[in-house]
């Protein structure tokens, strides 16, 4: 486990929540420094088995020695293909993190972080082509309009797309300096961090498809999950935690849930528990925990 490259959030509550079968088939789908991953093997059996997906080859460096464990370095939004290409149909459990790992906030080189002056960037797949320079220089103001409304729950983010729009004409806006220079008159200066973070996040989200993402992979979860089999999913912003909780709720992401020929509801998972979020010593000892939330669910 590198801590170094992540700390990992709600670690005992998030694998104690697995329920772990010593010889399970188990998937970490956020893989980062490997900390999620480290417990589960602890708690598996000779006849256990771990599949973990990364995105960021940076995270390959961290890939654990142990038989029982293989790094797929994928999106999981490609999950039930990539297990299938391991032979793998059924699991009995999935662990999902979906915060941004210390590691991309501290490498001021990738543009997460509003700390450091860096070229927009903000890729976790940096073999991608869309890069925070393309949403923020190619964008339609709607659009950009849109992306900081929707994902960064900004009330006044029409102007701020007026105002990059009417700022790239003049020059291209290319590092997160310029970026915040540009939208200096929405940043009061007791509120600027917030705001900044809110900006961020939209354009990250954007960048790496985060809600198609977290859909896609939701919708495969049923079908990967044996039954009983459990999903312990940790969100750290509202839109993906509603996503989360209305999926276990309901199946679906809007809409009515299915009903049977009965008239009773038809959802494939169940909620395990309540809430979980991290106590006040985590939160101490690790600032990016604060916002965390930790939801469980079981297959029907």
């Amino acid at each position: 486990m590198n801590d170094a490259y992540h700390n990992p959030v709600l670690l005992q509550e998030s694998v104690d929540g697995l329920d772990i079968k010593p010889d399970g088939v188990y998937v970490d789908v956020t893989f980062g420094g490997g900390g999620h991953s480290s417990e589960i093997l602890k708690r598996l059996g000779e006849g256990g088995k771990l599949f973990a997906f990364d995105q960021d080859e940076d995270a390959l460096q961290n890939a654990l020695h142990d038989d029982r464990f293989q790094l797929i370095n994928q999106n999981f939004r490609y999950l039930k293909q990539y297990l299938k290409f391991y032979g793998i149909r059924k699991v009995d459990g999935i662990l999902a993190d979906f915060g941004v790992s210390s590691h991309q906030f501290d490498e001021a080189a990738r543009g997460f972080s509003t700390r450091f002056n860096a070229d927009l960037d903000m890729r976790m797949d940096r073999n991608n082509v869309l890069s925070a320079y393309e949403v923020i220089n190619s964008y339609p103001q709607e659009d950009l309009a849109s992306v900081l409304f929707q994902y960064g729950e900004l009330r006044n983010a029409n102007a701020m797309a007026k105002t990059i729009v009417e700022a790239r004409m003049v020059n291209p806006i290319k590092t997160t300096e310029e970026l915040k220079q540009t939208l200096g008159k929405f940043l009061p200066k007791m509120k600027e961090n917030k705001i900044l973070a809110q900006i961020y996040q939209a354009i990250r989200i954007e960048v790496n498809q985060e809600i198609a993402v977290l859909k896609e992979f939701l919708l495969q979860v049923p079908e990967v999950l044996e039954k009983g089999g459990r999903l312990s999913m940790i969100s750290y912003h509202s839109l993906e935690d509603r996503l989360v909780k209305r999926f276990i709720r309901d199946g679906r992401f809007e809409g009515e849930p299915e009903k049977d020929f009965y008239g009773n509801i038809d959802v494939p998972l169940k909620k395990v528990g309540g809430l979980i979020v991290p106590s006040a010593e985590e939160v101490a000892r690790n600032n990016r925990a604060r916002s965390a939330k930790l939801r469980i669910a079981e297959r029907i």
